[in-house]
């Protein structure tokens, strides 16, 4: 009987942090895209809080956001007539990775929510082996050095000015944010929608097909944010720790972690997006989170 309790306890300890989270994730999202009667006109808001950043893939152009996508700020300053360096973005986004690491990932992004819902579908789901999921997973690195930073700021048009290319090629955030709803609302636009929209709309069915199948690809493998995250995982002001102590090493977290992290080997990997579904499964209460952790560089407890 006292295992049974415990049982039930823990799954409605479970539910309750997911009911927690999914309910932070709606309330960001609303938050960073409030502007409801742009959905209707079509329009973008251009009010005084659209030169912020928002610390999430948001698009610039949605017809609700009342802030910018960090990731379209870099282009836009990189690629520039005066091709300048955007210390604005980067210090702002170096602060967020600082202070959260990847917990923006994890709790305020709206493509994140998406993904997460997405692969409630009850769908077979799948597996990729360790070995080509940890090479996939390096593209999202690729993607920030090369159509983040380096194409827009040398690869120069005749113009002086070069395109964001991770939002005119790959983000499928802008498509669904942004290009989709400012077709449905104006209907000139959809005559002109031409061989680029349709490849980014095949981008976006393609990620959203595969999140119904495996928990947040996009997350995992192509995000350029995430990747820039990544990097301060390790040593940013939130962290998680596992107790030893405590571990029975069951690995229930590794089996209900939506990026596949290797907890009980390394909680604090660049992977983690701080979801806190780990601590929920967690029977014995081994794992715990926070900002009142101090780092311990050589096994990345607190």
């Amino acid at each position: 009987m006292p295992g049974m309790y415990r049982n039930r306890m823990s799954a409605a300890s479970r539910k309750l942090r997911i009911s927690t989270q999914r309910t932070v994730q709606l309330i960001a999202a609303v938050l960073m895209n409030g502007y409801l009667v742009g959905f209707g006109k079509g329009k973008i808001f251009t009010g005084s809080s659209k030169a912020l950043c928002v610390p999430v893939l948001n698009c610039y152009s949605c017809p609700g956001a009342l802030g910018s996508c960090p990731i379209g700020s870099l282009q836009t300053a990189l690629g520039g007539i005066k091709h300048q360096i955007p210390f604005y973005t980067l210090g702002l986004l170096m602060l967020f990775g600082i202070v959260l690491g990847r917990l923006s990932c994890g709790l305020l992004c709206p493509f994140g929510l998406v993904q997460d819902l997405l692969y409630k579908i009850p769908l077979p789901k799948c597996t990729i082996p360790k070995k080509p999921d940890r090479i996939a997973r390096l593209v999202k690195y690729v993607v920030l050095l090369a159509m983040v930073l380096l194409l827009p700021a040398f690869a120069i048009t005749k113009s002086g000015v070069t395109p964001p290319y991770f939002c005119k090629y790959l983000c499928p955030a802008g498509t669904l944010g942004g290009g989709i709803p400012h077709l449905l609302a104006n209907p000139a636009l959809r005559g002109l929608a031409g061989a680029l929209f349709h490849w980014k709309l095949l981008v976006l069915l393609g990620i959203l097909l595969a999140a119904m199948l495996l928990h947040r690809p996009f997350c995992r493998y192509l995000c350029p944010l995430g990747a820039f995250y990544a990097v301060f995982n390790r040593f940013s002001f939130y962290q998680m720790h596992l107790d030893s102590s405590k571990c029975t090493n069951c690995k229930r977290c590794e089996h209900s972690c939506p990026m596949a992290v290797e907890i009980t080997k390394n909680i604090n990997s660049p992977e983690c997006i701080r979801c806190g579904h780990c601590k929920t499964v967690c029977a014995t209460h081994a794992i715990s989170s926070g900002f009142s952790c101090k780092t311990n560089l050589d096994d990345g407890s607190c």
